[in-house]
């Protein structure tokens, strides 16, 4: 699977590593802002033993339509921010390129552009792509299902320069009914990313906890979730619909 890359920045940079090191996709290109580091190698930017000789290239230099005309890829991967999603959305739409965005914050406008996109091709959003946080999440909802009237308490840990709340501590809390303002934030040195969902039952605590220790996690959230998504018709999709097939018992 050809596989073409928007946002280079740490967590870019991770998720780059990690499709590099996998023979089952082939990163054809980088799309950045600026223009530092153009037209360099991915691997050998990134000291990767790979023969993939994909470019980085820069959106202040190239087109999103010339760059799919020169290099066509199967998946888009968004890592940039809330507005990237139209800088390539239509075009990649009009392509049956299928996207996958793990932007953390999305507007509602954003949200109705995600959803009118998939009218064309495949589309898919987590405010987390990592397999650990949604598999968190999907427990988190089943427990709430067998005691509703559990106490929750929601904790999200980050770096110190994270601002705001993060968006999978805002997703965990819209799925388990938990007001905003009652999600605990803590930030703190260089924490990747920490999540604990707390249930509070009569003499017993259940505590779910996942963890980031380094960004190359989303880099195995995104190969999860192409392998899962390469067969998947035009629609808007999310982790649930592609974890779901796996909790049925035969």
């Amino acid at each position: 699977m050809n596989i073409g890359l928007i946002g280079f920045g740490k967590t870019g940079k991770a998720v780059a590593s990690v499709i590099l090191q996998n023979k089952k996709f082939s990163l054809k290109w980088v799309l950045k802002k600026n223009t530092t580091l153009e037209n360099r190698i991915i691997s050998e930017y990134l000291g990767i033993d790979s023969d993939e000789t994909g470019k980085i290239y820069s959106s202040s230099s190239i087109s999103i339509s010339e760059l799919l005309d020169a290099e066509p890829v199967d998946f888009i991967i968004d890592f940039s921010s809330s507005l990237g999603i139209y800088t390539y959305g239509e075009e990649a739409s009009i392509r049956k390129v299928k996207i996958i965005s793990a932007i953390s914050h999305y507007s509602k406008k954003e949200k109705e552009f995600l959803k009118s996109l998939s009218k064309l091709t495949t589309v898919f959003w987590s405010p987390n792509i990592t397999l650990g946080v949604n598999y968190l999440l999907f427990a988190s909802k089943f427990l709430k299902r067998i005691a509703p009237w559990v106490d929750i308490e929601i904790i999200e840990e980050h770096f110190k320069g994270k601002n705001g709340v993060s968006g999978t501590a805002l997703k965990i809390a819209e799925t388990l009914d938990v007001e905003e303002n009652d999600i605990n934030s803590v930030r703190a040195g260089g924490i990747v990313g920490k999540h604990e969902v707390v249930f509070g039952f009569p003499y017993q605590t259940v505590r779910l906890i996942h963890e980031s220790i380094s960004r190359e996690a989303f880099g195995s959230g995104v190969v999860f979730v192409a392998e899962n998504l390469k067969d998947k018709e035009k629609g808007l999709y999310n982790f649930e619909d592609i974890l779901s097939p796996h909790f049925v018992i035969k």
